[in-house]
């Protein structure tokens, strides 16, 4: 499966985009051909104690979008397509002026104990992640942390879903800037508060203990919570 990311963010940090804005995305997405499923994230209305509140508030808006190939993928980012125009934000107020990125990444899925969150959930977490790199070496940088790090975060409690997306090539004709992380990470909580709980348990220790053990890399690494908000297109009724 392959995901693209699109982020919006704003230099001076004040910038918040209005929920009507995200509600007339997430009707926008559903109509790009052969997309499965979107997430939209948007900052927490209130700050969360996690061990990396120092990379700062993150972005102002994100999109992962889902296409079953690249080539589905590659088709939706033309230069006058619904992405072009909401990277632009031309005919969307609320965007204009951001500064956006994107990236066509492959997506990994890793098991966790208990996938779905309970009926009453309203406000689903997610903990983005990326790596901007370089490795010095690539193919030990994903051997080391695929076999190592996914065991690990499967021990946060109540961790929903566990995803590392790794780099591929990709062609697109969208206007904006485009990054090539050498990797990003997403972990899904049922909320903030329980993001924050499994954040505060004793795994981050074991999470640690083996970055220690990462192959060389440079670059760093930014951590940023986010409400998630997942849009699926309208299935027919038969």
């Amino acid at each position: 499966m392959i995901s693209l990311f699109m982020t919006f963010s704003d230099s001076t940090g004040e910038r918040r985009v209005h929920p009507d804005v995200v509600n007339a995305v997430a009707e926008l997405v559903k109509s790009i051909p052969e997309m499965t499923e979107a997430m939209l994230f948007t900052p927490l209305d209130q700050s969360v104690d996690h061990p990396y509140k120092a990379d700062g508030t993150g972005p102002v808006f994100a999109l992962q979008l889902r296409f079953p190939d690249l080539f589905a993928c590659e088709a939706a980012m033309g230069r006058d397509g619904i992405l072009a125009s909401l990277a632009t934000g031309a005919g969307h107020s609320g965007l204009t002026g951001l500064d956006v990125t994107h990236q066509v990444m492959l997506t990994r899925a890793f098991p966790v104990d208990v996938a779905e969150h309970p009926a009453d959930t309203t406000t689903p977490c997610s903990y983005l992640v990326h790596y901007p790199g370089p490795a010095a070496d690539m193919n030990a940088w994903n051997l080391h942390y695929l076999q190592h790090h996914p065991a690990i975060m499967r021990t946060f409690p109540d961790v929903r879903q566990i995803e590392i997306y790794t780099r591929i090539d990709w062609v697109d004709r969208l206007p904006s800037q485009r990054v090539e992380h050498m990797q990003r990470n997403k972990l899904v909580f049922d909320s903030p508060a329980a993001l924050a709980h499994a954040l505060a348990s004793d795994v981050i220790k074991h999470m640690r203990a083996d970055f220690v053990q990462f192959p060389p890399f440079a670059g760093g690494n930014k951590h940023f919570p986010m409400l998630t908000r997942v849009v699926r297109k309208d299935r027919p009724v038969a």
